[in-house]
């Protein structure tokens, strides 16, 4: 089953394009009702292993879009497993749930994932990557082209501490500037907050991740995308991946259940496909689990989300090299060095 599904979001996000005034940033999940399942829910499989309940914390955004079939799948008891799915407004709110025990596996950002891995002595692992570079530049106006346009201004983001925060502060020294005296970057706890700050004050400038960023730019032509983050990393660094978010285990629960956790994955990936081969099936659930306002919105935004799905080899490297480069930007941000071999969950 799916629990916890954040009707709130959605009141927030209509607020919001309705010109209605900052969202406040939840304090927790909030329930929802259940998504409606349809025929592009994940048909029924039978478990090669006792079924096993499997708590997963997810983020509201893209991380969540990505599994939206096989939450309609738990919701209409045709999932192998018991997945219980809980969605939340910030990376704060999982981490000591994680760290507690009380969820076996969490959509986290991937440096997260990283300090993770160092607090907990090495009782976490990560098992795949989920989504890549989706983080945009957004302003009410037309004075933003590169990032050398932010000298002197003052820029709204989200994501303090984690990958929006550090891969700003990266892009922008490349370009010469210090974030901490040449841009002044204010931070909001939650996405919509920035949204509503764009949405008021002609001139504003934000960065923001989809889906919010489409939701903003559907229903407030006067806020364009001036850059895309991960154009400017791949442009910085031919042939690297910005990583977004990834998918974590506790390393317990990967050992006591091998076999559960590996169909898990299997029915994740499957999720993950359905929704970046099928959008116009998707948004409906991406609406139903709170997460955009309309139908038109979520389709329009699943494009632009990156959703992914790498594991083993892939994950290895494209996740250790975009480490690599948080470490040499700032070694506190994946909790002060590389990860080991054993970071990586192969199944």
């Amino acid at each position: 089953m799916t629990r916890a599904r954040p009707l709130v979001a959605a009141v927030a996000l209509a607020a919001l394009l309705a010109g209605c005034g900052t969202a406040t940033a939840g304090a927790g999940p909030t329930s929802a009702p259940p998504a409606t399942p349809s025929a592009s829910a994940t048909p029924s499989a039978t478990p090669t292993t006792e079924p096993t309940t499997i708590r997963i914390a997810s983020l509201r955004g893209p991380t969540t879009m990505g599994l939206v079939q096989l939450m309609a799948a738990a919701d209409a008891g045709e999932a192998r497993h018991d997945y219980e799915v809980t969605m939340y407004g910030t990376p704060d709110e999982v981490v000591p749930k994680i760290v507690q025990g009380e969820v076996d596996v969490a959509l986290l950002p991937a440096n997260l994932a990283a300090v993770l891995y160092h607090r907990t002595k090495g009782q976490v692992q990560v098992a795949a990557i989920n989504t890549l570079g989706m983080l945009e530049v957004l302003e009410s106006g037309t004075t933003v082209d590169d990032l050398g346009d932010l000298e002197g201004r003052t820029v709204y983001s989200t994501g303090k501490g984690a990958t929006p925060e550090h891969v700003l502060a990266y892009l922008l020294e490349s370009h010469g500037l210090d974030p901490a005296t040449d841009v002044d970057i204010e931070f909001r706890s939650e996405a919509t907050e920035v949204a509503a700050l764009l949405a008021a004050e002609p001139g504003a400038i934000g960065v923001l991740p989809q889906p919010y960023a489409t939701v903003l730019t559907t229903q407030h032509p006067e806020v364009r995308t001036a850059l895309r983050l991960n154009d400017e990393w791949g442009a910085l660094m031919p042939g690297a991946a910005m990583v977004t978010g990834v998918v974590l285990v506790r390393r317990q629960f990967a050992e006591e259940n091998p076999a559960a956790f590996d169909e898990f994955l299997t029915d994740y990936e499957a999720s993950t496909t359905f929704t970046t081969t099928h959008p116009d099936q998707a948004a409906p659930l991406v609406v139903d689990a709170g997460i955009a306002p309309s139908v038109v919105v979520a389709e329009a935004a699943i494009p632009a989300c990156n959703i992914t799905y790498l594991e083993g080899d892939e994950l290895v490297a494209t996740l250790g090299g975009y480490l690599a480069v948080l470490l040499e930007a700032d070694p506190a941000s994946i909790g002060g060095s590389l990860p080991g071999d054993d970071f990586y969950h192969r199944r």
